[in-house]
């Protein structure tokens, strides 16, 4: 019979040498902890599989045109020779260094790739196996990189009380658990490396501890004790676990649980055993924190700072739940947005301002509603009809991932009060919950239902139903002092705005204000537009008086020009210049004395009582103008400082500097609760207006935009998540028009706003973050357009094209305000009030 012709298909051809088992010396690799790491020798079994055409030896069967596999143990065993390793990831990196220098490899290395493994059979006590896996990528200009890291652990044994049966709970039965721990191109880098005895170790003691009645249970707390060890390193890993019980089944080798998970924003871990026993103490004692998603909401009195304040209750535990709960913990790490919600079940009774926040605690879920209930007492709440009005109302949604019941019937939700349900039984059925979960957690697993919270609320939105729309308080000043001496006191409300949810279900009434007009007060002598007009307290104020009767909602009093080459001005000039304009604005005498007869008592009273912001980027200048009446931070630098670009080091004196401004100003911002406007820059406006490493997004015409939500997106995350953030809701963005880009770039920012703060995946697959959810989903826009040099740029274009100076693009402002419009932004920053409220007004009745 003749030869058949034959080619190769699917994956490469592998020449391997397996399990090549050498006495190695490791210092943390011993079963048992030696005294300062002292080395100890240790059996390691290395696998090499070269990815190489092996079809040429094939051809000829000569050696020559292989990879002589003999030579290549040999040169492997003369490299580790002779010396010391810290860990499995250590020999794996200079495995991987020393091939290159291998004869064997020298006419092959450039593009070579070759999967290593090393495995130590007797790593830890009560596991089988601990190896280290990665792909090496060669080549003769780069050396080597890394992928597909993995740390794999093989047959760790734990003996845990686990099932639901009576004589399960009686004894210890083994549990056989496999994990696989997946970094990508990051784990071998010394600063990437994983104590794997201690992560071991301390997940033996957690399991064996542990009581969980459900196999599922306990697999899903193994995957979330590994996950937990990412929140300290660099590393962003995915996890595979499996949990096998050999004494389940008597006709079967074992049964087995085997999950994949990964750590994400907002993603809540579980902790707890499913069954409580009431042996618990009210505080727990492991170190690691529970995440809990509280649900918020108020229709009686000032809602707003009902809500502020159960917060800043929430962070005194201690304080409120006595003596025996002294080591109680509670920090607010998310917020939702606030939304203006019609009244469900009860619905003869005012709107409800609803929210929802992530906090991390160790109070168990019984003392943690002990809490709540106490809140809700000092804010006021009486007993009243069920769902009926109530000045704040505070439930616990979820807890970690645990299922939790105190009732003891369990077929009815008509036996809720005065127990505890997680997770909370009507959860399903209230958008009012699941929305503002959905702006923290979308992707969180519902224990029970087994769904996503994204596709819970996709369920109960009704598009016929009366909308949801969300609200941004502005608080009235100064505040007053209340009982608690460990809290800042929460303001009163000088009044709230509404704008849209969801454009599909708009109020069909259309009385909301959809897009606000700011005006623009420069009491400075050099702005680019408007310096030395209004820098005098009189010309100020009759500025405000005019630009409030013709229509703005808002007043921006800025003191230092943000125009490139503006003068250096500093902290006591600004605060001198923005302080004394914005107490007259707040002085009802003031503005009679200036304005005099020229403005009538209802106007006078209505600009006293507008929101003013202050354009100002140091902290310093925002306290005293809250102080002095402002309610609203507008910083262009979005919390960072001017010198923030290309972004610093932390440990560089630039990067403790931006992390200084970061730090002071979100503690004025929670202090006095402001509305918060951060701005896309990136330092000198007129300068760094490069976004090519944002090509990828081009295609989509939204290279720019792109860069926009990355880098703004980066810096709202770290302004609102984790401990001390902004509450979501007061978080305003401005995509920076004018600011470091071309007159392309801004147009097209201006031309696809919505775009900007967009629920979508955004992100380079091959970057080091991969693919991600636009941290600016669902934020409101501040857009400024007025008067800005790139108008003057598209002016002078040929044909026809004149030079302009500021003042002479009233025209050209109005069509980029039209475009802003429609482009749903909440706030319009403009010069010429007048003419702009006119703009507005058409283009909300065109396309709003």
């Amino acid at each position: 019979m003749g030869d058949t012709s034959v080619c190769q298909v699917g994956q490469k051809d592998i020449v391997r040498i397996n399990n090549l088992t050498l006495p190695v010396s490791l210092r943390g690799g011993a079963q048992w902890p030696t005294i300062a790491n002292k080395p100890v020798e240790q059996p390691i079994a290395i696998t090499l599989s070269i990815f190489h055409d092996i079809s040429r030896t094939a051809s000829t069967d000569e050696l020559k045109h292989s990879i002589n596999y003999s030579d290549l143990t040999d040169e492997v065993r003369k490299a580790i020779l002779n010396r010391t390793f810290t860990c499995l990831q250590d020999l794996s990196r200079h495995i991987s260094t020393s091939l290159p220098t291998f004869s064997v490899f020298k006419d092959v290395i450039d593009a070579l790739e070759i999967r290593i493994k090393v495995s130590q059979p007797k790593a830890f006590l009560h596991c089988k196996t601990v190896a280290m896996e990665h792909t090496a990528k060669f080549s003769i200009k780069n050396s080597w990189t890394a992928e597909d890291v993995i740390l794999v652990v093989e047959d760790l044994t734990c003996p845990v009380i686990i099932g639901v049966r009576d004589y399960e709970r009686l004894e210890t039965q083994n549990v056989v658990v496999n994990i696989e721990l997946k970094t990508g191109i990051k784990g071998l880098d010394h600063n990437d490396w994983i104590n794997v005895r201690d992560v071991l170790a301390a997940l033996y003691k957690t399991l064996t501890a542990s009581q969980f009645l459900t196999l599922e249970a306990l697999t899903a707390k193994i995957a979330s004790e590994i996950l937990g060890f990412s929140t300290v390193s660099p590393l962003s890993p995915v996890v595979s676990v499996r949990a096998a019980k050999p004494s389940a089944l008597p006709l079967a080798e074992s049964s087995e649980i085997s999950i994949v998970r990964a750590l994400s924003k907002g993603s809540i871990h579980p902790v707890e055993p499913t069954a409580q026993h009431p042996k618990y103490s009210a505080i727990k004692t492991e170190t690691k924190l529970s995440k809990v998603a509280i649900a918020l909401g108020s229709n009686l009195g000032d809602s707003f700072q009902n809500i502020e304040y159960a917060l800043r209750l929430l962070e005194i535990p201690q304080d409120l739940l006595g003596e025996d709960n002294t080591d109680a913990i509670l920090f607010v790490t998310n917020t939702s947005f606030l939304y203006e919600t019609a009244p469900m079940y009860v619905t003869d009774q005012a709107s409800f301002i609803n929210c929802a926040c992530i906090v991390e605690t160790n109070i168990r879920p019984v003392t943690l509603l002990r809490l709540l209930k106490h809140i809700e007492d000092i804010l006021g709440r009486v007993p009243s009809i069920r769902n009926g009005p109530r000045a704040i109302d505070l439930d616990i949604v979820l807890y970690d991932d645990i299922v939790f019941d105190t009732r003891t019937n369990k077929d009815t939700l008509d036996n809720l009060e005065g127990e505890l349900v997680i997770p909370h039984p009507r959860l399903q059925e209230r958008e009012f919950v699941l929305r503002p979960l959905s702006d923290m957690i979308p992707d969180y697993i519902h224990p029970v239902l087994q769904r996503s919270v994204k596709e819970l609320l996709q369920d109960v939105c009704d598009p016929t139903g009366p909308p949801m729309n969300k609200v941004i308080p502005f608080p009235r000043l100064p505040i007053s002092d209340h009982k608690f001496n460990s809290i800042l006191p929460a303001p009163k409300t000088l009044t709230h705005w509404t704008y849209v949810t969801d454009p599909l279900r708009r109020n069909s009434t259309g009385k909301a204000r959809k897009s606000h007009v700011m005006a623009t007060l420069n009491v400075t002598p050099d702005s680019f537009s408007d310096g030395s007009k209004h820098n005098a307290v009189p010309a100020a104020l009759t500025y405000a008086c005019s630009s409030v009767l013709q229509g703005a909602t808002i007043i921006d009093v800025g003191g230092y020009s943000t125009r490139p080459g503006a003068a250096f001005v500093s902290v006591e000039e600004e605060t001198n210049r923005v302080v004394p304009a914005i107490t007259a604005l707040r002085s009802f005498e003031k503005l009679k004395e200036v304005v005099g007869d020229e403005a009538n008592t209802d106007l006078l009273a209505r600009v006293v009582d507008t929101p003013i912001s202050v354009d100002t980027f140091r902290w310093e200048v925002a306290e005293a103008a809250i102080k002095a009446g402002a309610n609203c931070i507008n910083d262009v630098y979005a919390f960072t400082g001017p010198n923030s670009w290309p972004i610093p080091e932390a440990s560089t004196r630039q990067g403790e500097t931006a992390a200084e401004y970061m730090t002071k100003l979100k503690e004025v911002a929670r202090q006095y609760a402001v509305p918060v406007i951060l701005m896309h820059s990136r330092g000198d406006a007129g300068k760094n207006k490069d976004y090519s490493e944002y090509e990828y997004a081009a295609k989509d015409g939204l290279e720019t935009v792109e860069g926009v939500r990355v880098e703004l997106g980066a810096k709202v995350d770290q302004i609102v998540l984790g401990k001390g953030g902004v509450r979501r809701w007061f978080v305003i963005a401005d995509p920076g028009i004018g600011f470091s880009k071309t007159v392309k770039g801004n147009l097209e920012v201006l031309r696809s706003a919505k775009q900007v703060v967009a629920d979508v995946e955004i992100g380079n697959r091959n970057g080091s973050k991969g693919i991600y959810r636009n941290p600016l989903t669902g934020y409101p826009q501040l857009i400024g357009v007025s008067r800005k040099s790139f108008l003057g740029a598209i002016l002078a274009q040929e044909p026809e094209g004149r030079e302009t100076q500021p003042n002479e693009r009233t025209w050209a402002t109005a069509a980029a305000v039209s475009c802003a419009v429609h482009q749903e932004a909440l706030i319009v920053r403009v010069h010429d009030v007048k003419e702009m409220m006119d703009v507005v007004k058409v283009a909300e009745a065109l396309w709003l």
